[in-house]
């Protein structure tokens, strides 16, 4: 069972800064039918039904708490094209040649989808197009981070630059990195208005869009799939479940067995006097570094610095992450001293064993995707036409990646707990050259 209930929403600086979402309700009591039955109102969900509407398909969406409730709406806000672990090479091997380099081009070109589909919907969501960059925290991560991802992304074509200790410390306004790579068509935004954006476009689209409808179940009934809340049913040929790491069991058996969950904690400073944010990351990028521990940051428009963390443990989380991310933060930008915190929250990421996304081809007319692995921005908003089109008849060889079986984490559950205490390791190996 997924350790988080999908209706829970931790107090988050989205919830209170976030415009508001369109109207949406429960689905009435009754049966439905739909071409496309999309179920998740994150950001794939959301995508997939405004793509598939835009094709002219009859959508409609389920959400079991309310826009936005899961990933899409707590995590940084951080639009970032690349993955976290998993370089194109990598992608590549594990892949195939044709299936890896094309999933290595969606990637590429994630976060120019992204806001290119906010500019042209008009979302207001604080919007940053201004790059992502990632720092070294040492000379060794230079070496065997930085220098290849940069080469291996060159080589496909992306916009990225290479950046020596100088131009680092000119664009985060701090000397503590040693070099790192920056890709341009990164950026921010207020991931909560993202999703509920996205909702009003998909609407706008002819998608019928119900909160407050958890999926109770669904079965084979001809050619079609009947998907059932407590109220209502819906009669659809194609379904595609789109709750990454919110997914229960009880909308597909096993499906929250394929990913491991982590939480992830975010938080927001009190606005920063103007001269102190005039020194931080200057021109408006996002920014996370090779710790394994991660170090990220970036600004939301009224000057608070968005950052977060990793516990192992997760007791009395808020004052151990305030205390601990304020040493990080006075330690990486000492002109901030020690910053006080409005806001400390969590929400959960799916992480795959290989550092991969997976799409899933549960049964006919079926789909899914797992393993957002940290970078559910970028990459979710772009995988919702790659679903449209394989809900709506796409050959899987023209799909930019595999559809594959729903595979099983070994000792899933002994993996869930002992996943937390691999940052204690993590820890050891950012303390190397």
């Amino acid at each position: 069972m997924n350790q988080f209930a999908a209706s829970v929403r931790p107090a988050t600086l989205w919830a209170a800064t976030a415009a508001a979402g369109p109207a949406t309700g429960a689905l009435p009591a009754g049966e439905y039918h739909a071409d496309v039955l999309v179920i998740g109102a994150g950001y794939t969900g959301l995508s997939t039904a405004l793509a598939a509407a835009e094709r002219g398909a009859d959508v409609m969406l389920l959400e079991a708490a309310e826009i936005g409730s899961g990933g899409s709406g707590s995590n940084n806000g951080q639009v970032i094209p690349c993955l976290t672990r998993a370089d194109p090479d990598a992608v590549v091997a594990a892949c195939g040649a044709d299936k890896g380099e094309a999933l290595v081009a969606l990637i590429r070109d994630s976060a120019q989808f992204t806001f290119d589909l906010i500019r042209r919907h008009g979302i207001d969501c604080d919007a940053v197009q201004n790059g992502w960059l990632q720092p070294a925290h040492t000379p060794g991560r230079v070496a065997r981070i930085s220098m290849p991802r940069f080469q291996q992304w060159q080589r496909r074509g992306a916009p990225v630059e290479l950046l020596d200790a100088d131009q680092v410390a000119e664009l985060t306004g701090s000397r503590y990195w040693h070099g790192g790579w920056r890709n341009p068509t990164g950026g921010h935004v207020n991931p909560l208005a993202l999703a509920r954006g996205l909702a009003r476009a998909a609407m706008g689209a002819g998608a019928r869009v119900h909160t407050r409808s958890p999926v109770a179940g669904m079965e084979r009934a001809g050619d079609a799939w009947r998907v059932r809340t407590e109220a209502a049913s819906v009669m659809a040929r194609h379904v595609v479940i789109a709750t990454n790491a919110y997914g229960m069991n009880r909308v597909w058996p096993g499906l929250d067995r394929s990913w491991v969950p982590r939480r992830s904690y975010q938080m927001a400073s009190a606005p920063l006097p103007e001269a102190v944010r005039r020194s931080i990351l200057p021109t408006d990028n996002a920014m996370s570094d090779t710790h394994g521990d991660l170090y990220f940051c970036r600004f939301d428009r009224h000057g608070r610095l968005i950052t977060g963390g990793a516990l192992i443990l997760d007791h009395d989380f808020e004052a151990r992450l305030k205390r601990r991310i304020g040493e990080r933060l006075a330690l990486v930008f000492p002109q901030i001293g020690r910053p006080a915190f409005d806001y400390v929250w969590h929400g959960l990421l799916s992480m795959t064993m290989d550092d991969l996304p997976h799409v899933h081809a549960l049964a006919e007319g079926v789909i899914t995707w797992v393993g957002c692995n940290g970078r559910g921005v970028a990459l979710g908003v772009a995988l919702g036409p790659v679903l449209a089109d394989a809900a709506l008849g796409a050959a899987p060889r023209d799909l930019p990646l595999p559809l594959t079986r729903l595979g099983r984490v070994p000792a899933h559950l002994i993996a869930a707990r002992v996943a937390p205490w691999m940052l204690a390791l993590s820890r050891w190996r950012d303390l190397q050259p």
